[in-house]
């Protein structure tokens, strides 16, 4: 790639975020959110809105941007959207610490009975009792990208017995990696399984029926991938059935429509889809923009390319 010579036009799709990137020398910064009419002049870097549906990616027909960045780390849906010619990268490194925080948080509130005291404490109810705990619990944590390893770091400290598991198996530093294959002889003995799993064809509906049969009675699932890794109604009817309990802060549909059954489902803890949607965020993406500016500027290859520019 040869070096840029002139400024870059980047654009953002907010005014916070055009203000937090600052003055960037080499660089134009503006502000278009892929609605209505493209700047005046052809962007080189298109920051896309955080969580927007794929199809807004059709207003980059006919632009040819050096780089389209995204705000989310999961990209599905895109390959079918996105016009020929164009790099997209994923905003690898941004999201993965909040959303592992959140997935921390959701199994000590869920194993301590956190919503039950909470609700307890509105009816000025002295509520003691005892709980689950998560030091000395079995916990599986499901796909071992950045989020997965990021859980599995955190859990530790918590005294817990973690079982990573992958789509194969496998041997790193920190010992064995399960195979998804292995889950019917481990599932058994889980009190919690994590999901932290891309969405892909091998991964839709990986949590049904079937699978939730294999849990512990009484066992946690922690939803911190996409909605359709777990297959709703299959969930719905376990813990109806007083099976499995879940903490989900994502769901299929998406969002959860105001009569859908997991709403008021005793043993089911929902969050709308914030796990990265913290503090930590616009520091981390406008960070990781800089970097991509630079390397831009510089003829370099961008980061985190997950779908490079195809003829």
């Amino acid at each position: 790639m040869a070096h840029h010579c002139r400024p870059l036009v980047v654009t953002v799709p907010t005014e916070e975020l055009r203000a937090a990137l600052g003055s960037t020398p080499g660089t134009e910064v503006l502000v278009w959110d892929l609605s209505g009419e493209p700047p005046g002049q052809d962007p080189d870097l298109v920051v896309v809105p955080y969580m927007a549906d794929p199809a807004v990616l059709t207003a980059l027909r006919g632009l040819r941007p050096l780089l389209v960045q995204s705000q989310s780390i999961g990209y599905e849906g895109v390959t079918d959207v996105l016009p020929s010619g164009h790099t997209f990268s994923n905003a690898a490194g941004v999201h993965e610490a909040s959303t592992a925080e959140l997935a921390i948080g959701m199994m000590i509130a869920s194993q301590r009975r956190l919503p039950a005291l909470v609700h307890a404490q509105a009816e000025h109810r002295w509520a003691h009792a005892g709980s689950l705990s998560l030091a000395d619990s079995r916990v599986i944590v499901i796909g071992q990208g950045g989020v997965g390893q990021a859980v599995v770091r955190r859990l530790r400290p918590f005294e817990v017995d973690v079982i990573r598991v992958a789509s194969t198996r496998r041997h790193d530093p920190d010992g064995v990696i399960s195979a998804v294959a292995e889950l019917p002889a481990l599932l058994p003995a889980a009190d919690i399984v994590a999901l932290a799993v891309p969405l892909n064809a091998s991964t839709i509906s990986l949590v049904d029926r079937e699978f939730l049969a294999m849990m512990k009675p009484d066992a946690l699932v922690v939803n911190v991938a996409r909605g359709k890794v777990v297959a709703t109604e299959d969930l719905v009817e376990s813990v109806r059935a007083g099976r499995v309990r879940a903490a989900l802060d994502v769901v299929d549909p998406e969002p959860l429509p105001p009569e859908h059954a997991l709403w008021c489902l005793e043993g089911v803890l929902l969050t709308p889809h914030v796990g990265g949607h913290s503090a930590a965020m616009l520091p981390r993406v406008v960070a990781l923009l800089r970097r991509q500016i630079h390397a831009l500027s510089a003829g370099e290859p961008p980061l985190n390319v997950v779908i490079p520019a195809t003829a």
